[in-house]
């Protein structure tokens, strides 16, 4: 068991409400959770339960109403715009279900782009990225030429191009076929655990749920 000292992650008590055409409605009703440096947490849940909510507060994509999200002993929840976008640039990583690469740039833009943002581009690391996702005999393609699979290949790499601290996966197998699926999950998890990047990854699947140290439900807007 990792020791506090460790502790990269620490949600207290965050609650979010959006405003609906049927008046208010509050997605998280006082979450908490901690994740240490390292590790690796699978989010399940219905659709509906806030899970991808709770990613986007962590990622800085959006402010809870109430409560505290520390990360690096440092709370996002106090952090303006600006502040919230340097921590996205680099001390997080985030994985989509769709993909989000730039059409118009080439696979090896595409892989960088993060790590350029953030001051961190190392071009060994990029290169050793795209030879683990099997993408180095497609660095001078653009994205529409490559399968799914590897577009999702793509997008784990740009992630953890820039040496993030925590790597947020939202459904990031969720538009592949059961076995590409796999495969994508394999490498991702590989590579987390040699870089000692924590995860944090919504999934439906139980099985690729199962394959991460631990699992927590969302359930109407709490932790099961």
């Amino acid at each position: 068991m990792k020791q506090e000292v460790q502790m990269l992650l620490s949600v207290q008590d965050v609650h979010k409400t959006y405003q609906t055409a049927d008046g208010p409605f509050e997605v998280l009703r006082g979450i908490d959770l901690t994740l240490a440096a390292g590790e690796t947490l699978a989010l399940t849940g219905e659709s509906g339960s806030g899970k991808s909510t709770l990613l986007h507060l962590i990622g800085g994509l959006d402010a809870p109403d109430r409560g505290q999200i520390w990360l690096q002993g440092q709370d996002i929840a106090a952090l303006d715009d600006n502040g919230r976008a340097a921590l996205r640039r680099g001390t997080v990583g985030v994985v989509f279900q769709q993909f989000n690469l730039i059409p118009s740039l080439r696979i090896d833009a595409n892989i960088s782009f993060q790590a350029h943002l953030s001051g961190r581009y190392d071009a060994d690391w990029c290169a050793k990225l795209a030879t683990r996702m099997g993408l180095s005999a497609h660095l001078e393609k653009y994205p529409e030429a490559l399968s799914g699979g590897q577009q999702q290949r793509i997008a784990i790499a740009r992630a953890l191009a820039a040496k993030p601290a925590l790597i947020l996966a939202d459904e990031p197998t969720g538009n592949l076929d059961e076995e590409t699926a796999q495969t994508v999950l394999t490498l991702l998890l590989e590579i987390t655990r040699e870089t000692n990047t924590a995860l944090l990854m919504v999934t439906h699947s139980a099985t690729h749920a199962s394959a991460l140290d631990r699992q927590l439900t969302l359930r109407s807007g709490k932790i099961a």
